[in-house]
C-alpha cells in the first residue's frame, strides 16, 4: 500500500470540535439517553432518604422487579416494508385526546426529591400535551398547581381518609381548580412495608442525623435548594413531623368499601378512575359501578409484595371489561418500548411514575422535559420498527408476553 502525508484539506472535515456545552446540567441530561441514565444522575444528585423513598419498593422488592422483568420479557413481531414516514402517538383518554400514550402519575413528597417538584411536572405536561395527576400527598397545593400550568389536563389522586369531610374538601377543592377527573386509588388500607424508608429514617423534613448529613456532603446543591426555597406545603394538610410510614397509617382508611366508591362517585362531576385493580373480579364489579376508566397497577410495588404483575393481567382484564371501561396501566415502566407493548396487549393508556422522578432528580423542570423526550423517541421509534403508523394499530400479534413463572397446579 502506497502511503502519503496527510494534506490539510484532507484533515479539516476530521478535525470539526463539539461546542463546549457550559451549563453542568444540559450537559448531563444530553447524556442521558435512557430513563435508566437518568435514575443514575438522580441518584448521585439526591440525598438516599430522597432518592430511596423513589426507588424502592416494599419488603423485598419483588413485586417492582417482576413488573420490569415482564416488560424486558416481551417479544415483538414487527411487519415490514409498511410506510411509516409519519407516525401518529395520540390517544383519546377519557374523552381528550392525549399527544401520547402516557401521563404523569400522582407521586407524594415530590418537592422532597427536587424543589420544583410538581410545577415543574405539571407545567412539562403542559407543553407536552399530556395529563398531569396530583397526589393527595402532594407537596404543593392544588390552587398552586392549578394556577401554574392553566392549559394543563389536570387529575387529582384521592386516597380517602379515616376523616371523611376532610377527604371530599379536598375533592371539592380540585372540582373547583378545575381538575376534570378524580383517581381514587384504592390498594391502601395500610402502608406498604417500605424498608428502605424505615431504615434511612424518612421523615418529614428531613432529619439531619449523622448518617443523612454525611450523605448530603457531596450533594450540596439539593442542600441549597432544599434550604433557600419555600417550605413543603401539601396539597392535603398543613404539616407532619413524623416518619411518612406513620403519615401513611395515620391517614388511610382501612374500611373504604365498594360501597364507599359508589357514594364518591355521586358527588364528582367529573370522570372518575379507579387505580390499584389487581383482579379480574375488581375490574368486572367496577365495571357495573359506572366508573370511565380502572389502572391496573400494585403501586409500583409499594403496598403488597409479590402482588400481581399488571402487565400480565391486562389482557384478561381487557376481555373482561375493555368493552365498559377504559383500562390503564402502570407499574414497572422505564422505556417507550414498554407503553408500546402495554398498548398492543390492549391498555388504553398508562401513567409513569418513577421514570417521571427520576428525570425531576436529575435535573429540575427540563429534567422532567427530558423524561417525555427519551420515551416519545423510544415510542415513535418503536412503532415506526413494528410496522405502524397509529397507536389503533397496536393489536396483541405484535407482542409476547414471554413467561418466567407459570402457577403450579
Amino acid at each position: 500500500m502506497q502511503r502519503q502525508m496527510p494534506k490539510a484539506h484532507d484533515l479539516a472535515p476530521l478535525m470539526k470540535f463539539k461546542k463546549p456545552v457550559l451549563s453542568p446540567r444540559k450537559r448531563r441530561l444530553d447524556a442521558a439517553l435512557t430513563i435508566e441514565d437518568l435514575r443514575r444522575a438522580a441518584k448521585r444528585r439526591t440525598p438516599r432518604a430522597a432518592f430511596d423513598y423513589t426507588d424502592g419498593a416494599a419488603d423485598g422488592e419483588i413485586s417492582l422487579s417482576r413488573a420490569r422483568q415482564a416488560f424486558a420479557d416481551v417479544e415483538f413481531h414487527p411487519a415490514i416494508l409498511r410506510d411509516v414516514e409519519k407516525v401518529d402517538t395520540s390517544r383519546e383518554v377519557l374523552g381528550k385526546v392525549a399527544a401520547l400514550p402516557f401521563g404523569i402519575a400522582p407521586t407524594g413528597f415530590t418537592r422532597m426529591m427536587q424543589t420544583e417538584g410538581e410545577i415543574a411536572g405539571v407545567t412539562a405536561a403542559q407543553d407536552a400535551g399530556i395529563p398531569f395527576a396530583l397526589s393527595t400527598m402532594g407537596t404543593t397545593s392544588i390552587e398552586d398547581v392549578a394556577a401554574a400550568a392553566p392549559g394543563a389536563r389536570k387529575w387529582f389522586q384521592l386516597y380517602m381518609w379515616k376523616d371523611r369531610e376532610r377527604s371530599m374538601a379536598l375533592v371539592g377543592r380540585a372540582a373547583a381548580a378545575g381538575f376534570d377527573t378524580l383517581l381514587v386509588t384504592v390498594d391502601v388500607p395500610v402502608a406498604g412495608a417500605r424498608l428502605r424508608d424505615t431504615r434511612n429514617g424518612m421523615t418529614i423534613p428531613p432529619t439531619l442525623t449523622p448518617r443523612v448529613v454525611a450523605n448530603a456532603i457531596p450533594r450540596p446543591a439539593w442542600w441549597i435548594n432544599f434550604l433557600t426555597t419555600e417550605p413543603l406545603a401539601f396539597a392535603s394538610l398543613d404539616s407532619w413531623s413524623g416518619t411518612v410510614a406513620d403519615l401513611l397509617d395515620t391517614m388511610f382508611d382501612p374500611t373504604v368499601t365498594f360501597e364507599d366508591l359508589a357514594w364518591i362517585r355521586q358527588q364528582w362531576p367529573g370522570k372518575l378512575v379507579v387505580k390499584g385493580v389487581q383482579t379480574v373480579a375488581d375490574a368486572a364489579r367496577l365495571a357495573e359501578l359506572d366508573v370511565d376508566a380502572i389502572v391496573l397497577s400494585n403501586h409500583g410495588g409499594r403496598q403488597l409484595d409479590r402482588a400481581p404483575v399488571p402487565f400480565h393481567l391486562l389482557p384478561d382484564v381487557v376481555r373482561e371489561v375493555g368493552r365498559d371501561v377504559e383500562v390503564h396501566l402502570d407499574t414497572g415502566i422505564m422505556s417507550g418500548q414498554d407503553i408500546v407493548a402495554a398498548v398492543a396487549h390492549g391498555a388504553r393508556f398508562t401513567l409513569i411514575g418513577r421514570a417521571y422522578l427520576y428525570g425531576l432528580m436529575a435535573g429540575g423542570r427540563p429534567g422532567v422535559d427530558r423524561t417525555i423526550e427519551i420515551l416519545r423517541g423510544q415510542v415513535e421509534r418503536t412503532m415506526r420498527l413494528l410496522g405502524v403508523c397509529s397507536l389503533d394499530e397496536l393489536e396483541p400479534g405484535h407482542v409476547t408476553a414471554l413467561r418466567r413463572l407459570q402457577p403450579v397446579g
